[in-house]
């Protein structure tokens, strides 16, 4: 039976990978679309492909977050785009139910992804599955 900071670290990191797919793949990718996401990033004093970049990184992140997978480094790259995310929304007040959504949404993102990064993978991970085949596959398959 995992331990009890094994489960919460289990919690957060699904929970930080299902926001990060959705706010990716939902709402940048098939919501908005790339062209709409592009065209806001570039709305907001932003390269346009910095959309594109950011939709497949939080859509990655959250992939590989709920599988358990390099979760210490995707927590921390996905800092940038957390903090400038935070950054971002700074301006329009506390709560995020505010126009333009305030800061305190992005920044509790900001705090969860360095979180997780400091606890690792928690249970139920496939990370440990991969160690095990770092020994049997070559370095390029792993």
């Amino acid at each position: 039976m995992p331990s009890s900071v094994a489960c919460g670290t289990l919690l957060l990191r699904l929970s930080l990978g299902v926001t990060m797919l959705a706010h990716g793949l939902y709402l940048k990718i098939m919501t908005f679309g790339l062209a709409g996401t592009m065209g806001y990033f570039e709305r907001i004093g932003y390269p346009p492909a910095l959309g594109a970049v950011v939709a497949f990184a939080e859509t990655a992140a959250g992939i590989a977050l709920i599988l358990g997978v390099m979760v210490r480094p995707v927590s921390v790259l996905l800092l940038p785009i957390l903090i400038g995310a935070f950054w971002q929304h700074a301006g329009n007040g506390w709560s995020f139910s505010a126009p333009r959504g305030g800061w305190e949404y992005p920044l509790l993102l900001v705090v969860l992804a360095v979180v997780q990064a400091l606890l690792g993978t928690g249970a139920l991970a496939l990370e440990p599955v991969r160690e095990k085949l770092r020994q049997f596959l070559p370095g390029w398959a792993v």
